[in-house]
């Protein structure tokens, strides 16, 4: 994170004596990044956090077993919207894509989640659809639909439903840790006048939430596969902390569209970026304002990415006649050159503004299909360009 918050109480300086009203010690706890030569945070709890009483291995499918290559090399739309509701927002996630660098999961929870940690990378959640409490260790959050929730490795959280509909969501885990871009940042870590967001648009848990309960369960997420521990005393625990490093949300409306008088590349649309991936946000704009510009993408070839792009809101203009709505996910592989769908270029010609929504994930290392990817592919998609010229040429000769 690029800035300081102090939540709650904490002493003057730090690694001081800070006493319980019962005269005991607080419990220190340094959470701290790349062997604590990055962001940190150091939080304060009534009971030791190291102070469990059971751990018992939870199974789980091998990975391997799971993810298939995109072979033949296909250009591919998953629809989500297909994909069955259930399990919450831990428990209920639906692998699409993965590599060795990110796994993409989709997930329509129904029910709230227990409380979880992810110790092998940082976590991004986009909320497609319904309403939630994040709680951690940090502090609460309430986050809806257009956010993005942003989950430093090892959080301690858990995910409470607000209201009767699913809470659908993208669900991008790293093997390493989700930042903000480092050319929006000056070299001190403040937001730089030319970025598309700044600090105000990050909002934080800006109170301590204090549980009082005693043994507790916590499934952890680690390089081996997935442990539950029992601690002695509920996680939540925490009455004050201080640092640069904590979960925080961004609402895919704040962020603020570059646009030029012709078309923009998408690294236009960077918001964060994350181990050899980075994330884009499509949102509501004025259209490219030269007389002679083409106001939507050109055909290209990123020849060193994979392009996962998440359609969430609005109308997708490049994409008519392809099959792909709200809830879509396309698939554009390094290796085959993507672009508008026949005849979307012409019709583009001339609107003032797109109403556009949708996140792009980028990677640099291929991604392969989880079960949920293949259980929801529409196998239409890839001839939609062939087919979509042939009749355009038809009907011109007609």
């Amino acid at each position: 994170m690029p800035f300081y918050r102090s939540v709650g109480e904490v002493p003057r300086k730090r690694h001081t004596q800070f006493r319980r009203p019962d005269g005991g010690l607080y419990a220190e706890e340094l959470m701290g990044q790349e062997g604590f030569s990055s962001d940190m945070s150091l939080l304060y709890h009534r009971h030791l956090p190291t102070a469990i009483v059971k751990a018992e291995a939870v199974e789980t499918p091998a990975p391997a077993e799971q993810l298939l290559p995109n072979f033949p090399l296909l250009p591919r739309h998953f629809r989500t919207q297909t994909l069955p509701a259930g399990g919450d927002l831990v428990s209920g996630r639906q692998l699409l894509l993965a590599n060795d660098d990110v796994r993409l999961s989709f997930v329509a929870a129904d029910r709230s989640s227990e409380l979880y940690r992810n110790a092998i990378g940082d976590e991004l959640v986009y909320l497609q659809a319904g309403r939630a409490r994040f709680e951690s260790v940090y502090g609460a959050l309430d986050v809806r639909q257009g956010h993005y929730v942003v989950i430093p490795t090892a959080t301690t959280h858990r995910w409470v439903l607000d209201g009767g509909e699913p809470l659908r969501a993208m669900v991008v885990e790293a093997r390493g840790h989700i930042r903000v871009p480092g050319r929006y940042l000056s070299k001190h870590g403040q937001f730089l006048e030319h970025a598309p967001y700044c600090e105000r648009d990050l909002h934080g848990p800006t109170e301590p939430l204090v549980v009082d309960e005693g043994e507790t369960p916590v499934l952890v997420r680690h390089r081996a596969g997935l442990t539950r521990y029992t601690y002695l005393n509920h996680p939540f625990d925490v009455v004050g902390w201080d640092g640069c490093l904590y979960p925080y949300r961004f609402d895919i409306h704040d962020f603020e569209p570059i646009v030029k008088r012709v078309h923009m590349p998408p690294p236009t649309h960077q918001t964060f970026e994350g181990p050899n991936f980075v994330v884009c946000s499509f949102c509501p704009r004025p259209l490219d304002f030269d007389p002679e510009a083409v106001p939507i993408p050109y055909n290209h070839h990123n020849v060193d990415s994979d392009e996962m792009m998440f359609y969430v809101g609005g109308d997708y203009s490049a994409r008519k006649g392809s099959g792909i709505g709200i809830g879509s996910i396309s698939l554009h592989p390094s290796g085959f050159t993507h672009g508008p769908q026949p005849g979307s270029v012409e019709a583009a010609i001339g609107q003032p503004r797109t109403d556009e929504m949708a996140m792009m994930v980028d990677t640099f290392r291929p991604l392969h299909l989880g079960p949920a990817a293949r259980q929801s592919e529409d196998p239409e998609y890839p001839w939609t360009w062939g087919r979509g010229e042939q009749a355009r040429e038809t009907g011109g000769a007609g």
